[in-house]
C-alpha cells in the first residue's frame, strides 16, 4: 500500500497536467458546439422545409456518428482535402461537432418549453417575431436547458479521453504513457479514474442543484 501511494504521489503531477489539457479541450468543444447547437435547434424548428430538413439531417448524422469516428475523420480526413490542423484543434473541432449535434436537441426542447403566453405577451407589446425569438424565447429556452447542458458537459469532458488516439497528451494519454514506462497499468489507471471522478462528481452535484433550483423556480 505504501508503494502504491508513493507511486501515485509521483504520477499525480503528470496526470494533473493531462487534466488541464482535458479541461481545455472540453472548454473549446463547448465554446464551438453550443452556438452551433443553438443554430441547428432554431433551424430544425423553422417553418420552411428548405431550412428545417437539412438541419434535421445534420443533427441525426451528428448524433448517429460515434465521437471517435468524427475525431478520426477530422484528424486524418481533412489533411487529404488540403486542410492540415494540429491534433489539439482537430480534437476540439471533432468534439465541438458532436456537442452541436446533441445540444441542438437539448436546446430545441428548452425553446419548446417556453410558455406560449410569453410569446403572446410579446405580440401584445408589438414586438416583431424576430425580437420575440431573440429577447423572449431564446433566453428563457436556454435557461430551461441549463441543467441538461451541464450534464452533457460532463459527457464531453469524459469523451476527451478519446483524443489519446491522436496523440493529444490529455489525462488518459499520460496515464497510458506512465503505464508503458512502469508496467503498472492498473495502478495508474485507477489514479486516472480518481482524477476524473474528482471533476465529475462535484460537477454532477452542481447539475442536480441547478435542476432543483430551476424546478422550484418553475413551480
Amino acid at each position: 500500500m505504501t508503494d502504491l501511494l508513493t507511486n501515485w504521489a509521483d504520477w499525480l503531477p503528470q496526470l494533473l497536467k493531462g487534466l488541464g489539457i482535458s479541461l481545455q479541450l472540453t472548454g473549446f468543444a463547448l465554446a464551438l458546439g453550443l452556438p452551433l447547437g443553438l443554430v441547428l435547434a432554431l433551424a430544425s424548428s423553422a417553418r420552411g422545409p428548405a431550412l428545417r430538413w437539412p438541419a434535421v439531417a445534420l443533427v441525426e448524422i451528428g448524433r448517429g456518428a460515434p465521437a471517435l469516428v468524427v475525431l478520426q475523420m477530422v484528424y486524418y480526413g481533412l489533411p487529404s482535402a488540403g486542410l492540415n490542423l494540429s491534433a489539439f484543434l482537430s480534437g476540439a473541432i471533432a468534439l465541438g461537432l458532436t456537442t452541436a449535434a446533441y445540444t441542438s436537441e437539448i436546446l430545441r426542447a428548452g425553446i419548446n418549453a417556453v410558455p406560449q403566453g410569453e410569446v403572446e405577451a410579446g405580440q401584445a407589446l408589438g414586438m416583431t417575431r424576430q425580437d420575440i425569438l431573440r429577447f423572449v424565447v431564446i433566453p428563457q429556452g436556454v435557461i430551461f436547458a441549463v441543467p441538461a447542458l451541464m450534464g452533457f458537459a460532463i459527457l464531453i469532458f469524459q469523451a476527451t479521453a478519446l483524443t489519446f488516439t491522436i496523440a493529444i497528451p490529455e489525462l488518459l494519454a499520460r496515464a497510458y504513457r506512465i503505464g508503458a514506462a512502469t508496467y503498472l497499468y492498473l495502478d495508474v489507471l485507477i489514479l486516472a479514474g480518481l482524477v476524473y471522478l474528482a471533476v465529475t462528481i462535484p460537477f454532477g452535484w452542481l447539475v442536480n442543484r441547478a435542476a432543483r433550483r430551476l424546478g422550484s423556480h418553475l413551480g
